[in-house]
């Protein structure tokens, strides 16, 4: 899946753009290489587009994955958005995941259907 993102330093913004089939390897890939870019600030916030996903590929499970591990503060503000009740309720699980490990940051859900 096609993965692209643009560091906004003046925004202090990462935005995060996925297309094509959602996997966790994808994920997890774009999780790593953030924090290995020179620019990337762990307190920058963060907006996901996902409404180019054709097909989600993650299991609860890996949701859980993702949410234990994150290279933003606790403090980032996050956003997704998205286009369906699939997409809708992922992040929405992550958003409790996070809020539970106390993230006061966590996604804002916005629904472009």
């Amino acid at each position: 899946m096609p993965t692209f993102y643009k560091l906004d330093k003046e925004r202090k913004l990462v935005m995060s753009t996925y297309s094509g089939v959602l996997t966790i390897a994808d994920a997890l890939g774009h999780q790593e290489k953030l924090p290995k870019d020179l620019d990337f600030d762990s307190s920058f916030s963060q907006l996901f587009d996902v409404t180019r996903v054709t097909d989600v590929q993650l299991t609860a499970e890996d949701v859980r994955r993702l949410a234990r591990t994150s290279v933003f503060s606790p403090d980032s503000r996050r956003a997704m958005l998205v286009d369906s009740d699939l997409k809708f309720g992922l992040p929405r699980m992550f958003e409790v995941l996070r809020d539970t490990m106390g993230e006061k940051g966590h996604p804002r859900l916005s629904d472009f259907r």
